[in-house]
């Protein structure tokens, strides 16, 4: 494993989905992996990376943008309403748009700072009771309620059940995605990503296969 590999992977996925691999982005997700492996990526050239916590990123990233150019830092966990300063600040794109109240709250820092990163809305496919995300019915009008507001909606996202075949979920988002106007699809972890591409993923999260395991915390 490591970013070689995967990088051939998502090729050959894109190749046997009928697809350009230049219209896939791997995220390579570096929460908690330590700074060495970290660097090592950006030196083998990758520039498009994931975390799932402001502070965390905020302790990171900072100093590896002032040393490579060209980073492309997406937020992928969870945001809090009161870290949504920061987070607008350091990130390029945020994929966890759940809830009007952050909606709102990004609306007024993009009003404030003339800009935005990017936005992918996050779908709780699974309509699991401790995940966030908006649940599936309720997909339509948010997307609506948010485009009101002149957020940069670039797509949706989720994360699958562990116990359920991913490609149902993907392929859910899709058929939301599709049916609001929206080409980005954020789907796919290290164990199916290649299935996620198939069906459309724009974006995939891949941490443990590109750095190794991570490290506990």
């Amino acid at each position: 494993m490591g970013l070689t590999d995967i990088r051939q992977r998502v090729a050959r996925a894109a190749q046997d989905a009928g697809r350009d691999t230049a219209d896939i982005r791997l995220i390579a997700v570096s929460k908690v992996q330590p700074l060495e492996r970290v660097e090592a990526v950006l030196e083998q050239g990758h520039r498009v990376f994931g975390e799932n916590k402001v502070q965390e990123a905020q302790g990171k990233w900072p100093d590896f943008k002032a040393r490579f150019d060209g980073i492309d830092l997406h937020l992928i966990g969870p945001l809090q309403t009161n870290k949504a300063r920061a987070a607008v600040e350091l990130f390029d794109a945020i994929h966890s748009l759940d809830r009007p109240k952050l909606a709102n709250t990004l609306a007024r820092l993009a009003q404030e700072r003339g800009v935005c990163p990017d936005l992918f809305i996050q779908v709780n496919t699974g309509e699991e009771p401790q995940k966030a995300g908006v649940l599936p019915d309720a997909a339509d009008a948010f997307v609506a309620e948010c485009r009101a507001l002149d957020l940069p909606v670039r797509g949706l996202m989720c994360i699958p059940p562990v116990d359920e075949t991913p490609s149902l979920h993907f392929a859910l988002l899709a058929k939301i995605a599709a049916r609001n106007g929206l080409d980005g699809l954020s789907m796919g972890m290290s164990a199916d990503f290649e299935e996620a591409i198939a069906l459309g993923a724009t974006h995939i999260r891949v941490g443990s296969a590109i750095f190794g395991e991570r490290a506990s915390g």
